[in-house]
């Protein structure tokens, strides 16, 4: 069941919980789970506002989903909200890392353990993949239109994937020019 449209978090509190809940959900990549839970769970984003907040987040230096919660903490609740936002997203997985590196500590020895941790990067990758068809309809009313988006997705993926770039001149060429574009296309 989904929040009533234009939801928004009653307090830093409720961003902590928020935030929490959903850092708590996400092994291996808490953008899908995030995006069910902001957009779908609390109705508190739209496919397309969580989508910009993304965009920005993504070429914010730090991890993506701490960026976004500090940006979204801040536009409801200032400071004391991205602080809240930050700390819900951080607090439980700092945690429980730092007792899964003791205990890993203890096997490291086991060949098996290294062999499970390589079979997680399939997970990672499908969990990546699924945020990004699952973000696919917000695409819908972007300034680029979707060929345009899809060539992006297109260079990008060939870019890194491929041809091995580096990713921070890939994504400020990219990401730069995108940007020009979208603003070019703009209704004035």
């Amino acid at each position: 069941m989904s929040a009533p449209e234009g939801a928004a978090p009653a307090s830093p509190a409720a961003l902590f919980g928020a935030f929490n809940r959903l850092a708590l959900q996400g092994f291996g990549g808490v953008l899908p789970v995030a995006q069910r839970e902001l957009c779908e769970r609390l109705g508190w984003l739209t496919r397309e506002q969580f989508l910009e907040l993304l965009a920005l987040a993504q070429v914010l230096p730090g991890p993506n989903i701490v960026n976004l919660a500090l940006i979204y903490g801040d536009r409801r609740h200032g400071w004391r909200g991205a602080a809240a936002a930050a700390a819900g997203v951080l607090a439980a997985p700092l945690a429980i890392v730092l007792a899964l590196a003791l205990l890993a500590q203890q096997f490291q020895h086991v060949s098996r353990v290294g062999d499970a941790l390589r079979g997680m990067g399939v997970v990672a990758a499908g969990l990546v993949l699924s945020t990004a068809l699952r973000l696919l309809g917000g695409l819908r009313r972007n300034a680029l239109g979707r060929p345009i988006c899809a060539a992006y997705v297109g260079l990008t993926a060939a870019t890194v994937g491929w041809l091995h770039w580096p990713l921070l001149p890939v994504v400020l060429g990219l990401g730069v020019s995108a940007f020009a574009l979208a603003l070019a296309r703009q209704p004035r």
